[in-house]
């Protein structure tokens, strides 16, 4: 984790910044957050102690299945709408493993990304995918731990949205990249599996929880068959919340029914907001 990345971090129980020294993270009042082994910070307050993030099991399923390509068409989507500089902060809330995270960065090694997960084991993988990547773990419903106004890009994918934390994390002429899954996706799998179907009210959700603080300024869908073995099926399941409530042993059966290739439909949109103008106003 780079010096420069820290310096846009502020403490958890304070709010001043933080500046690494050796391996130790530390603000100007004496708190200190020491860089854990496998590379990733933890800025988790202590009152968030216990919250559920995704389980190893999840992150591995997650790595295996986002490395064979199928959802690279979110990722491409998100590369062409993200119009980076050179030299921009991009911050993912919900990271995970930091695949979207790393492919917006692009090629320029200028480019930093902060990944930000409140799971351990994705804050791990996520430490590991890009050294332009620092990784932390933190509770996004809680104050996101970074300075006001540091990052030109956010991105959401399929994650927690605290508006009001990204809108001040968010520069003045910043962007947030959210991706939401449409009815149509997985369909095919949802009913047969037992899987978590969408919410019908997806849409109304999304401008709900970012009214007063961000405008939609543009959406595109996504949308893409994949042809999945029984294997791409099963890492996809237990990637998703729907492995927490599905019996393992039930889930290989089901799945050992299915043709092989099934094929899957990927459906998800894309939407770009701003902050409104009423966010950039002093209070």
């Amino acid at each position: 984790m780079e010096a420069d990345l820290v310096a846009v971090l502020r403490c958890p129980v304070c709010a001043d910044r933080l500046a690494l020294a050796d391996r130790t993270a530390r603000c100007p009042r004496g708190h200190t957050y020491d860089l854990a082994k496998q590379g990733y910070l933890n800025l988790l307050p202590t009152a968030s102690n216990g919250i559920e993030g995704d389980s190893a099991a999840m992150v591995g399923a997650r790595t295996v299945f986002l490395g064979t390509g199928h959802y690279a068409p979110i990722r491409d989507a998100l590369i062409l709408a993200a119009g980076l500089g050179d030299d921009d902060l991009v911050v993912e809330v919900g990271a995970g493993t930091a695949y979207y995270l790393s492919g917006v960065l692009g090629l320029s090694e200028h480019r930093r990304g902060i990944a930000l997960d409140v799971s351990k084991y994705a804050a791990r993988r996520a430490a590991k995918a890009d050294p332009r990547i620092a990784s932390v773990v933190c509770d996004a419903w809680r104050e996101l731990p970074l300075v006001d106004g540091s990052a030109q890009l956010m991105l959401n994918v399929f994650a927690p949205r605290n508006a009001g934390e990204m809108a001040r994390v968010l520069a003045p002429d910043g962007r947030l990249l959210v991706v939401t899954p449409n009815q149509r996706h997985l369909t095919e799998l949802v009913d047969v599996l037992g899987m978590v179907s969408v919410d019908e009210e997806k849409e109304r959700r999304l401008q709900d929880s970012l009214a007063g603080e961000f405008d939609r300024v543009g959406t595109e869908v996504v949308e893409e068959t994949m042809a999945l073995d029984r294997t791409a099926v099963e890492q996809l399941v237990l990637m998703t919340p729907s492995a927490r409530h599905l019996n393992y042993r039930e889930l290989l059966q089901r799945i050992a029914l299915l043709p092989e290739p099934s094929i899957v439909t990927l459906s998800v949109t894309l939407s770009t907001w701003m902050r409104t103008s009423s966010t950039d106003q002093p209070a």
